[in-house]
């Protein structure tokens, strides 16, 4: 597949993005009271709220960082073409 350096700007435009904003997004759920069985930051077990954000945090920096190296090969690939 050919990639053009401006899509492969995007893509890692993209993977810079997710790494800027779900971590983030993951201490305000870390913060959050509704993450803890006690009710309080930090305190009792995790509850099923914190379990799933994670798990979604996790698949999106890891599907970001997936577009941020395919655009990295994408622009060294269009840089060596000419």
């Amino acid at each position: 597949m050919v990639l053009s350096r401006g899509w492969a700007l995007f893509l890692v435009g993209v993977g810079v993005w997710t790494w800027v904003i779900w971590p983030r997004f993951a201490l305000a759920i870390w913060n959050d009271p509704r993450a803890w069985a006690g009710g309080v930051v930090g305190e009792g077990t995790p509850t099923g709220f914190l379990w799933i954000h994670a798990l979604l945090i996790a698949a999106s920096l890891a599907i970001g960082t997936t577009v941020g190296v395919l655009g990295v090969r994408g622009w060294r690939g269009a840089r060596s073409r000419g």
